[in-house]
C-alpha cells in the first residue's frame, strides 16, 4: 500500500527508510481517521500543516548559485507549534532571549503532576484546568517564597513549561518549572538568596499545591465553566463532582525536586529539552508498516530503559491528537519578577544585587541562516555543489490554495473529508 503525498511516494514497507516521520503516519493513515472519526477544527489544522509542512503544497523559493547556476527548491515550513519538524528554529530563538535573563545564581527544576484521575475531565475542558494548573503552581511557589519560616520573604522568579504526555503518548499533565535560587524582598530592593541545595520541602508543597487546585476547580464547577461530556458525565451531578474531589483530596500529589544546576550553560541545555518538545519527536519513530507504528520510549515507571511500542497506527493519532492544545493557548509562562510587566527593572536589580554585568534583554535579532550558521558552521548561502559561489532568490514557488476559508469553513481537499 501507498500514498502519493506532495509528489513523493510513502510506502508502507519502507521500514528502514532514514527519517521517518510522524507526518509519514498522516499521510498514510490520516485520511482514514478523518473519515472514521469526527474531528474539530484544531484537529483537522494540526494534521494538515503537518502532513504538508516542507512540501509543495505549502509554497517556497528556488536560490541560484551565481556561479554554476545551481537551482536548489526549498518549501516553507508549516509553522505549527505541534509539528515535530518546526520546534528547532523556534527553540533556537527563544532560548537566545532567556541568555540575557540568566543570573548567576543556582536553579532548581519543580515538576508539579496532575493525578490521573483527572484526565478524562481535562481533555473536555482543557483550557479551565490547565489554567487553573498554572495559577495553583504559582499561588503555592509564592506562597512558600513570602513565607517567613522558608527565609526567603520575598517575590520568586520561575518559568512554567506545561506538558500533557508520557514517553507513550499517554495523558500526564504536569509543569515544568525552572526557578532561579533566591527572591526579590518584600520592599522590592534586595535580593534574597536561597540555601543552595533546597528550596521547599517537596511535601509541604505538594499538600498545598493540591489544595489550592482542588478549591479552584470546586470554583469552576460552582461557577458552571465545567462541561461533562461522554464519561465524564458521572462526574455532572453534585454527588459525582464531589465524589471526585474526595478521591482527589486522598491521593498523595506529586511534584518533583531536583537539585540546582550548576552553572547558566546548564540551565540553557535544561530549557532546550523541554520548551518547544512536542508529544513526540521523529527520530523516535523506527518502523510504519502494515498499519502499524513502531516507536522508541523511555520506561521511567520501570527500569529506565529505552524500549520499543507498537501501537496500530489509528491508536498512534489518537494519542498525537490527545496533546493538540487549544488555538493560542500560552503553554510556556513567566511569574513573579520575571513576568513581562517588571522584568526588565526586577533583572537589573538582580544583577545589581549579585555583582554581575549587566546584559540587555532584549538580544540582537539573528535570522535562520546566522542562527544556522552560528550553531553548526553552515553557511545555507553557499553553494552545496560547487562549494564556491553564493546562493541568491531567484524566484517564487507558486503559492497553495488556502486549506481553510477565513471564516474558519473547511475547504474540500484531498485526505480531508468536507462533508
Amino acid at each position: 500500500m501507498s500514498d502519493v503525498t506532495g509528489g513523493m511516494v510513502i510506502k508502507e514497507t519502507q521500514n528502514q527508510r532514514h527519517g521517518l516521520e510522524v507526518a509519514d503516519v498522516f499521510r498514510l493513515y490520516g485520511p482514514a481517521y478523518r473519515r472514521d472519526h469526527p474531528l474539530p477544527l484544531s484537529h483537522l489544522k494540526v494534521m494538515r500543516a503537518i502532513e504538508t509542512c516542507r512540501t509543495d503544497k505549502l509554497g517556497g523559493h528556488v536560490d541560484t548559485c551565481d556561479q554554476c547556476g545551481f537551482e536548489r527548491f526549498s518549501y516553507n515550513s508549516c509553522r505549527n507549534r505541534h509539528c515535530p519538524k518546526c520546534q528547532t528554529m523556534a527553540k533556537t530563538v527563544w532560548l537566545e532571549k532567556r541568555k540575557a535573563e540568566l543570573l548567576p545564581v543556582g536553579y532548581f527544576h519543580n515538576v508539579f503532576t496532575l493525578p490521573h484521575e483527572l484526565n478524562p475531565l481535562t481533555l473536555c475542558n482543557k483550557k479551565i484546568i490547565f489554567d487553573i494548573l498554572f495559577q495553583s503552581v504559582s499561588g503555592t511557589l509564592q506562597g512558600f517564597a513570602a513565607d517567613p519560616r522558608h527565609g526567603l520573604q520575598g517575590k520568586l522568579g520561575f518559568t512554567a513549561i506545561l506538558h500533557t504526555w508520557d514517553q507513550r503518548l499517554r495523558d500526564h499533565i504536569h509543569l515544568h518549572c525552572l526557578i532561579p535560587g533566591g527572591a526579590i524582598s518584600e520592599d522590592g530592593r534586595r535580593w534574597v538568596s536561597a540555601r543552595d541545595n533546597f528550596l521547599f520541602p517537596t511535601k509541604a508543597i505538594s499538600m498545598v499545591f493540591r489544595g489550592k487546585f482542588i478549591d479552584a476547580l470546586q470554583q469552576a464547577y460552582t461557577e458552571d465553566k465545567l462541561i461533562f461530556p461522554g464519561k465524564t458525565a458521572e462526574f455532572a451531578s453534585e454527588q459525582g463532582f464531589a465524589l471526585l474531589l474526595e478521591q482527589l483530596w486522598k491521593k498523595e500529589w506529586v511534584v518533583y525536586s531536583v537539585k540546582p544546576f550548576a552553572g547558566p550553560e546548564k540551565v540553557l541545555d535544561y530549557l532546550g529539552r523541554y520548551t518547544h518538545r512536542v508529544a513526540i519527536a521523529n527520530h523516535r519513530i523506527t518502523s510504519i508498516n502494515d498499519g502499524m507504528v513502531t516507536f522508541r520510549y523511555r520506561d521511567r515507571a520501570h527500569d529506565n530503559q529505552v524500549k520499543e511500542m507498537t501501537l496500530a497506527a489509528e491508536e498512534f493519532i489518537r494519542r498525537f491528537l490527545l496533546h493538540v492544545l487549544p488555538d493560542g493557548y500560552m503553554r510556556i509562562r513567566h511569574f513573579g519578577f520575571l513576568a513581562n510587566r517588571h522584568k526588565k527593572e526586577y533583572l537589573a536589580l538582580c544583577r545589581k544585587q549579585l555583582n554581575c554585568q549587566s546584559e540587555s534583554s532584549e538580544p540582537e535579532h539573528m535570522d535562520a541562516h546566522t542562527i544556522l550558521l552560528h550553531l553548526t558552521g553552515l553557511d545555507l548561502d553557499r553553494c552545496p555543489h560547487c562549494k564556491q559561489g553564493t546562493m541568491h532568490f531567484s524566484r517564487e514557488l507558486p503559492k497553495p490554495v488556502p486549506l481553510f476559508h477565513s471564516s474558519g469553513k473547511q475547504l474540500s481537499l484531498p485526505g480531508i473529508d468536507s462533508s
